[in-house]
C-alpha cells in the first residue's frame, strides 16, 4: 500500500475498502505513516464524507485496535448514555444511578470538558478521592458489584480513535460528521452495551447549530448502532441556555446530589427522564413512557438513588463523608453578580459565550497541563421567558481567583437579551 494513493482516493471522492482503511490506520498505529498523511486522509474524509460501509469498517477497526468489554455473564441490560456536550449538563451524574438501581448495568465511559462545555471526568474528579482512572479489571468488578461506574477512555479501549481524536484536535477536522460518529460509537460499541441513548444537543450552546445537521448526526449514530447490534434512541434537545441551575465543577456535582435528593430543576430532570425512560423501554424494564418516568420519580423520593450514588462514589475512591458534607465542600473565595440592564422578559442566553466564561472562570484548560479551580462557576438565577426589573441579579459568578473572576463577569455582561415580548423556547424536540 502507497499512503499517498490511499489519501488521492478519498481527496477525489472514491470508496475506500476495509482492507485499504485497515491498513492505513495499523500502519499509522504502528509509526510508519506519518501524523502529517493521517491528518492529509482526515481532511480528505473532512470534505468528502463517508459512506456507511467506509463508516462501519472505520469503526470496526477502532473498536478492534484495542481491548473489548464483554458483560455478557450479567443478567441484565447493559447500557451507556451519551451527550454531543452542552453547558450546565449534568445529567449523566443523576441518571446512570437512578438506572442501576432500577436494574440497568451503567458501564460509562465519560469525556472531559472540549472547548465550551464541561466534562463529567472534571467534574467527577472535584470529590475528594474520586478515581476516574479505573483499570479495566477495576471498572469490570465496581460495574458487577453496584451496578455503576464511570470512567475515562483508558489506553485499552479504541487506541486508535484515541490517537486520531488527538490529531484531528489540532488540525481542524473535529466537525466532521462521520468521524464524530466514528468516535463516539467505537467508545461504545467497546464497552460492551446492548443499548444506548444518545443526547444530541442543538442550539447556540451546542457543536451542532442546525436541526437538519442535527438530524444528519443523530441518523448516522442510529444505523451505526443497528449494524454492530445495539439498540440505539436519539433524543434531541435544546442548548439555547444552560441546562439546570449552575455550571461549573463542583457546584455541577452539588447540583446532582441536590436533584437526586428530589430537589432537581424542570428542565434538567426532563432531560434526565426523558433519557432514562428510552433506556428502560429498551431493557423492557418498563411497558410505557409514562411508566418508565413514574418509576425514576419513585427511585429519587424512596432514597434509593442517592444511595447508588453514594455506592459510585465509595467503589471508586471518593470521600462519602466529603458527600454526607457537600453543602460545606469547594467553597469559593469570591463572588460577583451579573445585573438586568433593563426590565422586561429573557428573551434570549447567549449560551456560547456563558460555557466560554466557565472556562475562563476556571473551570476547564486552554492547554492539558493547566488546572482546574473545583470552587469556580455560576448560578442562574433567571432563565429564559422570565421577566425581571432592571437591577434585578441574572448570574452569579464564583471562584477563588479574583482577576479571573472580573474578566470573566466582564465578558457577561451582554449575554441576555431582554424584550417586552415574553418568549418560550422548547426543551426537546
Amino acid at each position: 500500500m502507497i499512503p499517498a494513493e490511499i489519501i488521492k482516493q478519498k481527496r477525489d471522492g472514491a470508496h475506500l475498502s476495509k482492507d485499504h482503511l485497515c491498513e492505513f490506520i495499523q500502519s499509522y498505529m504502528e509509526g510508519s505513516i506519518a501524523d502529517y498523511q493521517m491528518t492529509a486522509l482526515l481532511m480528505a474524509i473532512f470534505f468528502n464524507g463517508m459512506d456507511d460501509d467506509e463508516l462501519y469498517s472505520l469503526v470496526d477497526i477502532m473498536v478492534n485496535s484495542g481491548e473489548k468489554m464483554d458483560f455478557s455473564n450479567l443478567e441484565c441490560f447493559v447500557a451507556d448514555k451519551h451527550s454531543t456536550g452542552g453547558v450546565g449538563d449534568k445529567v449523566s451524574i443523576i441518571l446512570a444511578p437512578i438506572l442501576a438501581e432500577a436494574g440497568l448495568a451503567i458501564p460509562m465511559i465519560s469525556g472531559r470538558g472540549l472547548g465550551h462545555t464541561g466534562g463529567t471526568l472534571d467534574k467527577l474528579e472535584t470529590i475528594p478521592g474520586f478515581r476516574v482512572d479505573l483499570s479495566l479489571t477495576e471498572f469490570r468488578k465496581a460495574v458487577e458489584q453496584t451496578g455503576i461506574a464511570m470512567i475515562g477512555q483508558t489506553n485499552e479501549i479504541c487506541p486508535a480513535d484515541r490517537k486520531m481524536y488527538s490529531l484531528r484536535d489540532v488540525t481542524g477536522t473535529i466537525e466532521s460528521i462521520p468521524l464524530i460518529c466514528s468516535s463516539i460509537m467505537s467508545k461504545k460499541i467497546a464497552e460492551g452495551i446492548q443499548g444506548l441513548v444518545l443526547d444530541v444537543k442543538i442550539g447556540n450552546g451546542a457543536f451542532i447549530k442546525k436541526m437538519e445537521d442535527a438530524k444528519t448526526l443523530g441518523n448516522m449514530l442510529k444505523r451505526i448502532g443497528r449494524h454492530f447490534g445495539i439498540t440505539t434512541d436519539i433524543v434531541y434537545s435544546s442548548m439555547n441556555q444552560p441546562l439546570g441551575t449552575t455550571a461549573g465543577l463542583w457546584c455541577e456535582v452539588k447540583e446532582s446530589i441536590n436533584s437526586l435528593k428530589g430537589n432537581g430543576a424542570d428542565d434538567t430532570m426532563k432531560i434526565t427522564y426523558e433519557l432514562g425512560s428510552r433506556l428502560l423501554l429498551q431493557a423492557e424494564i418498563s411497558k410505557t413512557r409514562n411508566e418508565a418516568i413514574s418509576l425514576q420519580k419513585s427511585i429519587i423520593q424512596s432514597g434509593k438513588g442517592y444511595e447508588k450514588f453514594l455506592d459510585l462514589v465509595k467503589n471508586q475512591g471518593g470521600s462519602q463523608k466529603d458527600i454526607e458534607q457537600y453543602t460545606k465542600l469547594h467553597s469559593p473565595q469570591h463572588t460577583r453578580e451579573i445585573s438586568a440592564n433593563r426590565s422586561g422578559f429573557i428573551q434570549y442566553m447567549d449560551t456560547y459565550t456563558i460555557g466560554l466564561a466557565t472556562v475562563a472562570l476556571g473551570c476547564g484548560r486552554a492547554k492539558i497541563t493547566d488546572s482546574v479551580d473545583p470552587t469556580a462557576g455560576m448560578e442562574f438565577l433567571k432563565k429564559t421567558g422570565e421577566k425581571v426589573q432592571k437591577g434585578e441579579p441574572l448570574i452569579r459568578c464564583f471562584n477563588s481567583d479574583k482577576p479571573k473572576l472580573q474578566n470573566t463577569v466582564n465578558r457577561l455582561e451582554s449575554v441576555f437579551q431582554i424584550g417586552e415580548k415574553q418568549i418560550f423556547h422548547p426543551l426537546i424536540y
